[in-house]
């Protein structure tokens, strides 16, 4: 029997709700038609109606458990809980509008031994992302830096950095950004 109603999906699971999340708040946007306004918010009932427009299903105690339990926190609630934004990693243009910070003498950075030398020739660069991205301690570096391939901690003298005038952000979920990290600034671990 054909019937003229929608098909319902089902809903997302957690996991499927932070990688759909990942895509549309930090790189498209415009796959489920929604804006960012410049600072990275959408509005959480526009995002969940748009996300089901497109065949994503979840609700909202299900997108509010999804950014309390990530074990990155890669994803901030607004204060009132109407808003929501991922709190870094972003390929498209938002200025989160965090206020410069004094990082500690050392941060963290995880690459791919593949990397090193163009690392060592130009330092660190965003490649498709806004900021560079550094780590408070070198076991989550080196997490990240699995995620490329055979991974090396990079020891990065952020104090120096920040003294001699480069600016570094602190992100909502403890994640620290730059706009590059020169080679002089970098050794291994």
């Amino acid at each position: 029997m054909k019937t003229d109603a929608p098909r319902t999906r089902r809903p997302l699971t957690d996991r499927e709700i932070s990688k759909f999340l990942s895509l549309v708040l930090r790189h498209a946007p415009e796959r489920i038609a929604i804006s960012l306004d410049p600072q990275g918010w959408v509005e959480t009932t526009i995002l969940i109606r748009q996300a089901r427009r497109h065949g994503q299903t979840f609700d909202l105690p299900s997108l509010q458990r999804v950014v309390r339990d990530n074990d990155k926190q890669r994803f901030t609630l607004s204060p009132d809980g109407k808003r929501i934004r991922a709190a870094q990693g972003h390929s498209i243009a938002v200025d989160l509008a965090l206020p410069p910070a004094i990082p500690p003498a050392v941060l963290w950075h995880g690459t791919a031994r593949t990397s090193l030398e163009s690392i060592f020739r130009d330092g660190l660069l965003p490649g498709r992302r806004r900021h560079v991205h550094l780590s408070n301690d070198e076991a989550t570096a080196m997490t990240v830096g699995t995620r490329h391939g055979r991974a090396v901690v990079m020891r990065v003298a952020a104090g120096r950095m920040h003294d001699d005038g480069l600016t570094l952000w602190r992100a909502d979920n403890g994640v620290w950004l730059t706009d590059g990290v020169p080679p002089c600034y970098l050794s291994f671990a």
